[in-house]
Order: structure tokens, then sequence, then C-alpha cells
């Protein structure tokens, strides 16, 4: 009987190190068309292509509240520090209805047409420990052009809780000093020259990541967009770099 009860403790104690941590997305797609107020009326253009994770749990709840939350924010126009909508619906019959209250007082003749938004989520990576979404999104609202970002978001499995860089790198300080000089080798700065020197905005001339960074499954990724470090005109800036030649910067958990 003791050997039964510590055969079945070393069963227990396995099947807990190696649960299986994964989610399965559902790609899904929100129109303007699916809004009543878009029935009989012209509506700007929405088109949101998004992950949503169909089965029931907290985790699940968790991750797709940050797609939304995400969804919700990119289509928000308002001047308040946070959007009054809770949900996709919400957000862009606001969004819709934003552009109405602007075309009023518009000439017929400088009428743009219409707002657009279009937004989207793809899955980068997953393991057992976290997944790495990527959350794009560009937003007309008249002016000479829209604006588009790229963001990332890295969801610990086990809690539901957004991932840090500082989280999932053991030495970020080194990452962020070997990025520097890729950068510098991408961009043909020399290393004794100011980051700025070919024309880029780091701040005090001192050069850092993007607030998120994403995951593959063979190499991490950072992304400048519009206006963070160089003009408009210079786009979004990437910067990637192959997971072998920075894996010991990264804790083991989430190899």
């Amino acid at each position: 009987m003791n050997y039964t009860f510590r055969w079945l403790s070393v069963v227990l104690i396995f099947w807990g190190c190696s649960q299986d941590n994964s989610v399965v997305f559902t790609s899904e797609v929100f129109t303007e068309d699916m809004l009543e107020i878009c029935k009989t009326d012209f509506c700007s253009e929405v088109t949101v292509n998004y992950l949503s994770i169909p089965q029931e749990s907290p985790i699940s709840a968790s991750i797709n509240s940050k797609i939304e939350d995400f969804i919700v924010a990119s289509l928000f126009l308002g001047e308040d520090d946070k959007p009054a909508a809770s949900t996709m619906e919400e957000a862009a019959t606001d969004f819709i209805l934003a552009y109405r209250d602007y075309q009023t007082d518009l000439p017929t003749e400088l009428d743009n047409g219409g707002y657009i938004a279009d937004i989207s989520t793809t899955e980068l990576f997953q393991n057992n420990e976290f997944v790495s979404l990527e959350m794009r999104q560009y937003i007309f609202s008249g002016g000479a052009h829209g604006y588009g970002t790229v963001h990332f978001l890295n969801i610990d499995l086990e809690t539901g809780l957004e991932l840090t860089p500082e989280d999932i790198f053991e030495d970020y300080a080194g990452f962020k000093k070997y990025a520097e000089e890729v950068f510098r080798n991408n961009n043909d700065i020399a290393q004794n020259e100011s980051i700025n020197s070919t024309g880029f905005w780091f701040d005090d001339e001192t050069f850092y990541l993007p607030e998120t960074i994403g995951f593959t499954s063979e190499s991490v990724i950072a992304v400048y967009n519009a206006y963070d470090i160089a003009s408009y005109g210079a786009g979004a800036i990437e910067l990637e770099i192959p997971l072998s030649e920075i894996e010991t910067f990264i804790k083991s958990t989430f190899l």
C-alpha cells in the first residue's frame, strides 16, 4: 500500500509539472455591417480581424479581455484618458458617430468619405509558458494620412497576466546592450558615434527599446512605430534578432 501511494505521488507530481497550459485561438471578423446603426445609414469603414479563445476558463477570459481592450482603445477618438465604451461593438459605434458629428461641420466638397479603422491580432508564438500576440491598428480620421501602429502582447499562460520584457529576460540590460549593437550595425552607426548621428530621435541620445517586444519561434522582434524615434516618413522601424544569438539573456522557463 505504501509503494502504491508513493507511485501515485510521483505520477501526480509529474502530471503537475507537465500540465498543458496551451490555448487554442479561433479567428473572428467584425465589421461595421454588423451594427444596427449601419443598416439604413452610411457608416465609416471598420474592419477587425481578431483572435478569440472559445474555451471557458479564467485564463481564456483574461486573454480575450486584453484583446478586446486593445480593439476598444484603437477605436477611441475622444480626448478623455480612456474610452467610455467597454465592448468592441460600443467602441465601433462611437467611432462611426464621431465621423457623423464631424461630417455635419464640413462643407460637402471637403468631406473625405468617412473614417477608416483596420485592426488585427495575430498569434506569433506559443509554448507552455506564454503566448506572444502581434496587435496592429490603422486609423484614418481625416487629414493628410492615417496612422498605424504595431504592438505586442505577451501573456503568462499560468496566470493570464501580461508579461513585460523584464519578466521574460533574465538579463534585460544585457539584451538591450546587445540590441543596440545590432541596431547600430543595421543602420551604419559606429559604436563611438551618437545613436542619433544619422537622424534618429532617441531621447537624451540614449538607445532604448520599445515598451513591448514580440517573440516568434526563431526571433525577438522590436518595432518602433512612426514618430517613436523618427519621422512619419520613415515608417515603422523593425529590429529583429535571432533567438539563437540572445537565448542566454532569456529566463530558461520561457525557452
